[in-house]
């Protein structure tokens, strides 16, 4: 069923792809190809996503970024987000109203699926075809073209869950 999981927590075992060289490797080369500016600020936002091993809201990447005399604003950090998502180099988890990084390329209109942990708040990510299938079924029932197909699952995760069998 899953086509593609990746880890977005610490404490879950997280592959190669998830150290912050990468996610900054693939930005570089996603904006040198598409002749896009990954200006300083994008670049320092992703990295502090990218390192932060949790998702993080804007003002908490605001607050990473700022220094003594020299405060970032987060209607910048917004623009910068804006831009990442955009370009699928963060994901945004809605419910949390926080991001997280991605160093891998998904599918033209891949449906995310996010798995959130309730106890560790642990992220996991996969894509399904068969919930695309029947998503894209179900939208073209409905007469309806989505923006966007991401879905948000709660629940605990499997490290959680062998945590609670074992006490």
């Amino acid at each position: 069923m899953t086509e593609h999981r990746h880890p977005h927590e610490a404490g879950h075992e997280a592959g190669p792809c998830c150290g912050g060289d990468a996610v900054i490797e693939r930005a570089e080369r996603l904006c040198r190809e598409r002749d896009l500016q990954f200006t300083r600020l994008r670049r320092d936002v992703l990295k502090a996503v990218a390192e932060a091993g949790r998702p993080l809201g804007a003002y908490d990447i605001a607050e990473r970024l700022s220094e003594p005399g020299r405060r970032v604003a987060a209607v910048s950090v917004y623009r910068a987000l804006d831009f990442l998502t955009e370009h699928d180099l963060v994901h945004r988890i809605a419910s949390r109203n926080a991001f997280v990084p991605c160093a891998h390329s998904h599918g033209e209109g891949a449906g995310l699926v996010f798995m959130i942990c309730r106890s560790c708040g642990g992220i996991d990510e996969t894509t399904s075809p068969e919930i695309e299938d029947q998503l894209g079924r179900t939208l073209a029932r409905a007469g309806f073209r989505p923006a966007s197909r991401i879905l948000e699952v709660e629940g605990e995760c499997e490290a959680c869950l062998q945590r609670e069998g074992a006490a």
